[in-house]
């Protein structure tokens, strides 16, 4: 040993060798063992060192030398452990290593990130523990672990990217949304606001399906470096913030926006995406065109949540294909509230029918010659519990897409049919009113409408004919079938049948002759023609008069709709048509009300 190496230390401050001298001692070990360890220390393969209690490198081997390039291991001796392999820099680091040297820890281990002399950067894994017995120093050991994170990056980029178009895939664009959200809310300079561009491609199935998967992927690809061409410009532009293309799946395609400075920005990056993707794509000299639908959503990121972000733009995106294709569409929260409320209301409208939510009105069908009651249309309403009474225009288009329609259609024409009993009942001297009701078409389709009116009017025991049943123009001219068979069974059993809006489908006047119908129900848009009693069109009376008198030579009666003034009730009355119904007679009232018109000529107040 040199004498640097066995002589004392500066006054008050014990050497190296004395240090590793006290520990051993410390610890009862013979020399021969001391011996052993030594050797085991210095051959050792792994970088290790031995720290006193103030974290002070007491002696290292020469594979700790290598690691962090020192020419010997005596070059550190007497460093601070913590500059050497960074644990003093992050205050959770530097606190668990100051509890390993103070023995109130029993072992501590972490990563850190190390430079050599020669510029070299190396990952290691540290361990620090004490040495066996009371009051020792402290091993410290490094792995280098370079290698294995390496290897964990390259797993982490195939798993968070995509193997056909090599854009990060859904897991990291998810990633890096959350952390753009948790993120800008804070950063002193963020904008404090998000953009997304969500887009889908328009016909790629068919072009997969017809040119098979290897070219839809290779058109794929082609779509992602046009969409990456789009967001650099876009970055280049506008340095701010950064942009993230990724593929969530399928043909859908997202491109983020961190720190956006508003909706003009994101709109103007969907419109270059469709540009972009409008020229045609040369894949191999087979030119394929596709177009894209965009969704687009810019707002501020505090109250943003991941998930209330892609509803807004996958709602948006559905706007966008709805409206036609081939376009990008803002997100609106007016359409989308009202898109929320349509959900609400499907989800609860089949339990509202057991709930006894809906009841029925009945809005008078007068005769125009002499202005008597000839019968009644029933108008359902839904008393729901959150939005108030909801009119039919709210509520049965949801019916007729889920199919609660054939429920609620039976409950309405079992109540009015009941309903028209009792009038009968309490007014027995008195002509019986016939109950007019709305017929959706998915009824017909969907349960056995012949079956279910014959029974209600078997159990309520009204007379066939005193029943109408109505459905729309479309509905009736398309009809073919076990539709037609339908009405004509109908028909058979004496059931009137109306078509309701007549004028506004496919008018087509041939197909007419050949169904069992036997009233029309004049749009109300003709009727509003009739207005202007000082100065009125002679053709709009033309064409009404024209369709009454058709129908009276096919053996039909007329009802004209939405008849407002005495004027054009004389007008309609001189024309010929047969009955009225508007508001100058009567609005949907309680069944109560009605009974006030049986019988009497005078029109009821609205």
């Amino acid at each position: 040993m040199s004498a640097t190496s066995e002589g004392p230390g500066p006054a008050g401050v014990a050497s190296p060798r004395r240090t590793r001298q006290k520990i051993t001692e410390r610890n009862g070990c013979s020399v021969s063992e001391l011996r052993d360890y030594r050797a085991a220390f210095t051959a050792a393969r792994i970088a290790m060192a031995l720290l006193d209690r103030e974290g002070t490198v007491v002696s290292a081997n020469p594979a700790f030398a290598a690691l962090l390039g020192a020419a010997e291991p005596a070059a550190l001796v007497a460093r601070a452990a913590g500059d050497l392999v960074d644990l003093t820099s992050e205050r959770r680091v530097r606190q668990a290593y100051e509890e390993v040297l103070s023995g109130s820890r029993s072992r501590f281990r972490c990563t850190r990130r190390l430079k050599q002399p020669g510029g070299r950067v190396l990952w290691g894994e540290i361990t620090l523990a004490p040495l066996p017995g009371s009051g020792g120093g402290v091993l410290l050991s490094v792995a280098d672990v370079s290698d294995r994170r390496e290897l964990r990056a390259r797993l982490r980029h195939l798993e968070m990217h995509d193997a056909v178009t090599r854009l990060p895939n859904r897991a990291l664009f998810f990633e890096r949304l959350a952390g753009a959200l948790e993120s800008s809310a804070y950063d002193e300079g963020s904008t404090g606001r998000i953009g997304l561009c969500y887009l889908d491609l328009d016909g790629f199935k068919a072009i997969n399906d017809t040119l098979g998967h290897r070219v839809g992927d290779r058109l794929l690809t082609a779509v992602a470096g046009r969409l990456t061409d789009c967001a650099d410009r876009a970055c280049a532009e506008r340095p701010r913030g950064g942009h993230l293309v990724a593929r969530l799946g399928g043909d859908e395609f997202a491109v983020l926006v961190e720190d956006s400075t508003g909706t003009e920005q994101i709109a103007d990056l969907a419109g270059s995406v469709l540009e972009a993707l409008q020229r045609p794509f040369d894949l191999d000299g087979q030119r394929l065109s596709v177009s894209a639908s965009i969704g687009v959503v810019e707002r501020a990121v505090d109250g943003t949540t991941a998930t209330g972000l892609m509803q807004a733009a996958d709602t948006t995106l559905y706007w966008a294909k709805e409206d036609g294709k081939a376009r990008w569409t803002l997100f609106d929260p007016e359409r989308n509230a009202h898109r929320v409320t349509r959900q609400a209301l499907s989800s609860t409208l089949r339990p509202a029918v057991e709930r006894g939510e809906f009841e029925l009105e009945y809005q008078p069908l007068v005769g125009l010659a002499d202005g008597v009651t000839r019968g009644v249309e029933a108008l359902v309403r839904w008393n729901h519990p959150q939005f108030g009474t909801l009119t039919p225009n709210r509520f049965v288009g949801i019916a007729e897409e889920d199919g609660s329609i054939v429920q609620l259609g039976q409950w309405v024409l079992r109540t009015a049919c009941r309903q028209a009993c009792q009038w009968q009942r309490e007014h027995p001297d008195a002509p019986p009113l016939f109950m007019s009701v709305n017929v959706a078409v998915r009824q017909v389709w969907d349960s056995d409408l012949v079956a279910d009116v014959a029974e209600i009017l078997a159990e309520t025991g009204l007379e066939p004919g005193l029943l109408q049943l109505e459905l729309t123009e479309s509905a009736v001219m398309g009809s073919a079938g076990r539709p037609l068979q339908a009405l004509q069974a109908l028909s058979d059993m004496g059931v009137q049948i109306a078509i309701d809006d007549f004028g506004t489908g496919y008018s087509n006047l041939a197909y007419l002759s050949r169904l069992p119908v036997s009233v029309l129900k004049l749009d109300g848009s003709f009727v509003r023609g009739f207005q202007d009693e000082e100065h009125p069109n002679p053709a709009d009376e033309t064409i009404v008069e024209a369709m009454v008198q058709l129908a009276h030579r096919l053996g039909l009666t007329v009802t004209a709709e939405c008849v407002e003034t005495s004027g054009q009730a004389a007008r309609l009355r001189r024309i010929g048509c047969d009955n009225g119904q508007g508001w100058l007679y009567s609005r949907a009232v309680p069944p109560d009300r009605i009974g006030e018109l049986i019988g009497d000529r005078a029109p009821l107040s609205a």
